[in-house]
Formats: structure tokens, sequence, C-alpha cells
């Protein structure tokens, strides 16, 4: 019996898992990569550490999941985390779990986790050709896969070709347009798990500075809390990033139609009244010297000029001389510091794509195309993103997994 032949386009993290589980399971199995090599986004997901999964149980990863959680209930059913954190262990890679059930390997090197995939593929003898796949081409008893070189039948074709996040990696939305050249439905895409501009010009003035185990809150035009969370927040010369940003900006899709503040608490630990009582102990403490000289126990010092200004008080005035009235506004301040969201940055800058193939349009049971008998698709080039913590690489695994399996064994 002839083997089924499949191509895989798309060398990321869902198409090395496609590939390899698609080999294994005794298809002839050509990846397609347009980079000389295979895995390069992987390579600096979470500034190199890589971030590979998140150990929590199904439900809590539905619940990560923000756009289409449903979708994926069979793909995580079938390649769990648990299921993720064996496949790279049982290859030769030790993990670890850090703060908020985060998977990285052990030796902090996102490079192991790309390698154990590379091995996958080479020991299944995956045939890695280094071409951008032009278009895909459905025919009558097969799925044609089109470059510049020449034009391949397939059996079964994969489509993995990731998102338009980190372009220079070869994310440039081909799987999209190939999509719709099929009249195949394509959700807008926008960035997610992307920086924020702000308007403020303090902003750019502390840039650099993180600011750790902070409250940070999202507000609308109507003053409705649209995000709530708590962590680390990164000043840049254009706004915020860090995690608590990443994850906010994709309840902020609407930014446009909307306009949001963003509200910083400095000190989330003290209520009103235990504030008061430290802010009446350290001005106690520093009572003859001027008021700029007296916040280095509150604030990061590349924040105290800043802080400063925005109280109204005068920075030589002596600590033993401010106000209740101006106690209150340093205390107000220290709660609720307010950046106002001009718009996310540019997408090549998110960490993920949302938006993508419409997934009424895909069995969520096979991740085949409703439209297209033998074509499948897995990872970002799916309209389904969650949030930050190795979810979105989870999802990649996933469905990629499905993919393969529903390819071979066509289940």
């Amino acid at each position: 019996m002839e083997r089924l032949r499949i191509a895989v386009i798309g060398g990321g993290a869902a198409g090395l898992m496609a590939a390899g589980r698609a080999a294994e399971l005794g298809a002839d199995v050509t990846l397609y990569e347009r980079n000389r090599t295979t895995g390069k986004k992987l390579l600096i997901t979470g500034k190199g550490r890589c971030n590979v999964a998140n150990a929590c149980d199904i439900p809590t990863f539905i619940n990560n999941v923000m756009h289409n959680p449903r979708f994926m209930y069979t793909a995580l059913s079938r390649f769990s985390p648990e299921d993720s954190m064996a496949f790279f262990e049982g290859r030769g890679v030790p993990l670890k779990v850090e703060r908020g059930n985060r998977v990285f390997p052990a030796s902090d090197k996102s490079a192991d986790i790309v390698m154990a995939l590379r091995s996958y593929i080479a020991e299944h003898s995956v045939r890695v050709v280094n071409a951008r796949v032009l278009d895909i081409l459905p025919e009558k008893d097969a799925i044609s896969v089109l470059t510049s070189e020449r034009k391949v039948p397939f059996d079964r074709v994969i489509l993995a070709t990731g998102g338009k996040s980190y372009p220079l990696t070869g994310s440039t939305g081909d799987g999209y347009e190939f999509a719709k050249r099929l009249g195949i439905a394509v959700t807008p895409l926008h960035g997610s798990l992307v920086p924020l501009e702000c308007e403020e010009w303090y902003c750019r003035a502390m840039q650099g500075l993180a600011l750790r185990n902070v409250g940070v809150k999202a507000f609308d035009e109507t003053g409705k809390v649209v995000y709530d969370d708590f962590g680390e927040l990164l000043f840049t010369h254009f706004g915020i990033s860090g995690p608590t940003v990443l994850s906010m900006s994709a309840h902020l899709s609407d930014i446009g139609k909307k306009h949001y503040t963003v509200s910083i608490d400095l000190k989330p630990a003290l209520d009103e009244a235990t504030l008061d009582k430290r802010l009446l102990a350290d001005f106690a403490k520093y009572g003859n010297r001027n008021f700029d000289n007296s916040l280095s126990d509150l604030l990061p010092k590349k924040m105290i000029d800043v802080f400063v200004k925005l109280s109204g008080i005068s920075p030589v005035k002596k600590v033993n001389e401010i106000t209740k009235e101006e106690r209150r506004r340093v205390a107000s301040l220290l709660k609720d510091f307010r950046v106002t969201v001009k718009r996310t940055r540019p997408i090549d800058e998110a960490i993920v794509t949302a938006g993508g193939i419409d997934v009424r349009g895909i069995n969520p049971k096979t991740m085949e195309s409703k439209a297209y008998e033998g074509l499948y698709f897995a990872g970002e080039v799916i309209d389904v993103d969650a949030y930050t913590g190795g979810f979105n690489l989870q999802i990649a695994f996933s469905t990629a997994r499905l993919a393969a399996e529903s390819a071979v064994l066509g289940c």
C-alpha cells in the first residue's frame, strides 16, 4: 500500500509538530519552510527562553483562550499541556515550572525546544524543502503545492504558516492569502499581546523602568473596568509594555472606536488608611528634606521627578510643610497613576496575531477545512489566540497533532 503523501507548509512550532507526528504515523511528509532553517520564531520566544506550555488543566486553559475557546476542546483533549511536557521531556529536554504555571526548558534556552522538534522530524525522515510556497491548488484527486520551482501533488496538505507578527521570522501572512484565494473566510487581523502607545510625555521620560508587583487596570470611556491584573509593567519611549500590558492589549482590540485609560496602582498591598500612615511615617522621617528628596523609599529613582511634577507640589518644599491635602494628592497618585492609550503597536511587534482562518470553516474534531477535503489547518493561522503564559504555543502543538493524526488516520 502506498504511503500517504502529506505536505506541511510552515516550519514553525505547529509545522514541526505536525510534520513529525504525520511521519511518525507512517506518512511520506514534505515540510516546506521559506527560511533557511526551521523554528526561527521559536528561537526568540520568551526572550530566548521559550515559554513552551502552561502546566494547567484543560478548563483553566480554556479560560485563558480569548478568541474561540470552545474550538479548542478536542485538540486539547487529544494533546494536553501535560502531553506537551511529556513530549519534550521524553526527547531529552528537562523542564521547569515557574510563576503562573509557565513551563520553560530547565536550561532557559529556546534552542533546546527547537532542537527537540528538529530531531523529531529528522528521526521520522521528514523531507525539508527550503522554498516559499506561492499557492496551494485543490485539484481533482490531489492538492498541489506551488513553488517557484515546481508544482507537486499531495494527498493532504496541512497549512501551518503562522500569523503576521514578527515578519522577519517568515510570518508574513501567506496562509491567509492562500485561504482567501480559495474562498475560505479569514477574520480581520490585528496584533494581540502587543505593547501600547500612550499620549503622556512622561512615558518616554521613564523609558526602561520596570515596575514589579503593581496593580494594573484598564478603563473605557464610560469608566467600566475592562481589564484588571497584577504584575510587571515596563515604560518605553512610546508608552507601556510588559506582561500585564501584553495581556491587557487583547482586551483593547477596538481601540479607535473606544478610548482607554490605564491606571497603575504603585502600592497595591496598601489600602488608603495604611498608605496614609506610611506617608506620615516617611514624611516624619524626612521632615527637613525637600519633597523631591523624600520619596526614595516609596518610588524608584527614575520615577521621582515625573511623580513630583504630576503631584503639583514644589520639589523644594520642605516635607514638614506639606499639607494634609497635598499628602492626599500624593496618596491618590500612588494608587492611581494614569496613562492614556492611543493605539497598539504595529502587528509586526505583536507576540501573536489575533484573527485568521475563520473557525466556522474548520471541523474542530479534525482541523480539516469544511470546504476542501484534505486541507487542514494548525497553529497561529487559525483565529484562536490566548494570553501570555505558554498558552499560544500549546494551541500550536495541540492543533498540529490533531491535524496530523486526522490527515493520516482519517479520524
